[in-house]
Parts: C-alpha cells; sequence; structure tokens
C-alpha cells in the first residue's frame, strides 16, 4: 500500500450524547493518531459526525471527503467493522474517488471497501426477498396487504436509481463544482490566465478529475464545465 502524503480524519459516534461526553471519540483519535505516527505523516484536519439512528445525512463526512479529494490527501478513520454492513457509507467512500484507510484495518483499500458494498447489497436483496416471500404467503393465507404509499415508493425507488446512474455520469461535473470557489479567489488574486491557473492549482494540491497535475488544457476543460453548469443553472431558474 502506497504511504499517504497527506491524512484527513474522520470520526464518528452514533448520538449526541456521546458525541458531547467524548465517549469513544477519544478511542477512535488515538487510533488515526497512532496510525498517522506510524507513517509519519501529519493529520490535515479532523472531521467529527454526531450521527442520530434516525437520520441518513452526514455533513461532516461530507466535508472531509470534499477536502481529502481536492488536496490528495487520505481519508482515514478508526475503525471499518462496525461500518462494514453499512452500505450507505460505504457506497459514499466508493464514489467519492477518495484513497481510504481505516485504522483498525490499514490493510484495506478500495477495493476492500468495494467487496464489503457488494456484500452489504447482497444482504440488503436477500432481506428484500425474504420479505416479498413472507407477504406473498400473508397474500395466500388472506391477510390484508397494501399501502396507499406503496405506488409513490416505487416511482421514488425509480427516480433514485434514475439518479444513481445520472451521479456516475456528473463526477466530472462535480468535480469542477468543488474547484469553483478556488477558481474565484484565484480570480480575486490576479490569476486569470490558464497557464498560471494551473500552476496554482498544482502547487495547492488540487487534482484533475483524474488525479493528475494541472496544464492549460484540463484548466480551460474545467472552466467550460463550471461555464456550462452555471449556464444549466441559470436556465433552470429562468
Amino acid at each position: 500500500m502506497n504511504k499517504p502524503r497527506k491524512i484527513v480524519a474522520y470520526l464518528r459516534v452514533s448520538t449526541a450524547k456521546q458525541g458531547h461526553s467524548g465517549l469513544g471519540l477519544e478511542a477512535q483519535q488515538a487510533a488515526i493518531t497512532g496510525y498517522a505516527q506510524a507513517v509519519g505523516v501529519p493529520v490535515e484536519k479532523t472531521f467529527t459526525e454526531v450521527e442520530s439512528g434516525k437520520l441518513n445525512e452526514r455533513p461532516e463526512l461530507e466535508k472531509a471527503l470534499h477536502l481529502a479529494k481536492v488536496t490528495g490527501a487520505t481519508l482515514v478513520i478508526a475503525k471499518l467493522d462496525r461500518l462494514s454492513r453499512n452500505a450507505r457509507f460505504l457506497l459514499t467512500l466508493m464514489e467519492s474517488g477518495v484513497n481510504f484507510i481505516a485504522a483498525d484495518m490499514p490493510g484495506a483499500n478500495n477495493f476492500t471497501v468495494s467487496i464489503m458494498a457488494l456484500v452489504a447489497q447482497q444482504e440488503r436483496e436477500a432481506i428484500s426477498k425474504r420479505t416479498k416471500e413472507a407477504l406473498a404467503a400473508a397474500k395466500v393465507r388472506g391477510t390484508k396487504l397494501g399501502n396507499p404509499n406503496g405506488a409513490s415508493a416505487l416511482r421514488r425507488a425509480a427516480k433514485g436509481n434514475t439518479a444513481s446512474l445520472g451521479a456516475i455520469r456528473g463526477k466530472a461535473d462535480s468535480h469542477a463544482k468543488d474547484l469553483e470557489p478556488i477558481l474565484a479567489a484565484l480570480k480575486a488574486e490576479g490569476v486569470t490566465s490558464l497557464g498560471k491557473i494551473a500552476e496554482a492549482l498544482t502547487a495547492r494540491g488540487m487534482k484533475t478529475p483524474r488525479g493528475g497535475s494541472w496544464h492549460k488544457s484540463s484548466v480551460k476543460n474545467l472552466l467550460k464545465r463550471i461555464d456550462a453548469s452555471s449556464l444549466s443553472e441559470g436556465t433552470r431558474a429562468d
């Protein structure tokens, strides 16, 4: 496994009570700090998430992934074992394109995460199959089935699949959007030529969508994507 150049740490606890008390966070912090010291790489920034069991949103994870993505850093968490069945978390890591390491399983990599996500997906499908079989058996017994919102749920699921495909196709657009405020800051500093922008982005550790260094052509493509995205948003606003 390649040694990370930069580290962004992500800590998480599942309740506000644990977040305020620090229960569990200290152990996670110690594990990540120990890993960072072992590889001789400092932690650039730490993001702490306090999750509710009723919520799937992870704003701190999104911030951590964004910083790691634009700087080429490696995202490090303390424990992977508790998350190995959380398909949403694993798929978020996979789709982000960010290098990832778990301090408790340093040998795990993006490939390991992809396998875990597939297993989690398979478990969900197995649960879904068992549920359908149970419902079918209940119907045979004469149990009244149905949900007034059932058709709506199916439509939402279809839209979700379409959105997932769109997210994959729009990965480059998302990367451009991430860099838009940085380009605005460079413009304010008087950095406007393609060559100077390329030099500034490379110097700041920013990566192209493919993880390479910036050149005039890649900056030109980036600006086109941002302009196209802004035009599209303006059209929708109208």
